[in-house]
């Protein structure tokens, strides 16, 4: 009968434990990890210019989309300034790329009230409204959230995705670029759905 070396036994349940937790850290980036053609709905809206759009717009260029509302005190105008600030740095490389301010808020953001508050950021920022009903098509088509809250004083604000939807020239869902991220991290991220 030979004796087992203790430290080889406990060598094999550590290594063993550290697959079984590594398969399972997998798993779950796996399901926490966005997979494209799984995103998208059909949708009939208008932009910023008064001109009908559809899903199509998603398709021949990468995109930005970042869903919004023109009332919001912070998390909107900062968003839409680093967007800015995302274009401004990609420089000609980044001319492929649209980026879009989708209103979860269409009751009060028309056309008119869109292209104003867009092009206070950049006049390569389209926003798009239109119908309740189909906004909400996008919304849940692009599993976003967007919820109004009422307030004391009788007006409302919306809770909403605070990620920036990174589209691909596909029309496919390359990822997202989280509230607040670093700058140059986003800027090469968004550097590799150009390519």
């Amino acid at each position: 009968m030979t004796s087992k070396n203790p430290f080889m036994l406990v060598a094999g349940v550590v290594s063993g434990v550290f697959v079984l937790a590594l398969v399972g850290v997998m798993i779950w980036m796996s399901k926490d990890t966005p997979r494209a053609g799984t995103f998208g709905a059909a949708f009939s809206l208008v932009n910023d210019r008064g001109e009908t759009v559809d899903q199509s717009m998603f398709k021949g260029n990468p995109s930005l989309v970042y869903f919004g509302y023109t009332h919001c005190p912070e998390v909107c105008p900062t968003t839409l300034y680093e967007v800015a600030g995302y274009l401004k740095d990609l420089g000609e490389d980044g001319q492929p790329l649209k980026a879009y301010l989708f209103t979860v808020d269409p009751e009060r953001d028309t056309p008119d009230i869109m292209k104003g508050y867009v092009t206070a950021f950049s006049d390569r920022i389209t926003g798009v409204t239109g119908a309740p009903t189909e906004m909400n098509k996008v919304i849940s088509g692009w599993k976003a959230y967007a919820q109004k809250r009422p307030n004391a004083s009788g007006d409302y604000s919306m809770n909403h995705t605070m990620d920036l939807f990174l589209i691909g020239a596909d029309g496919r869902l390359k990822g997202l670029i989280p509230y607040g991220a670093d700058p140059d991290e986003a800027v090469e991220k968004i550097r590799s759905a150009l390519l």
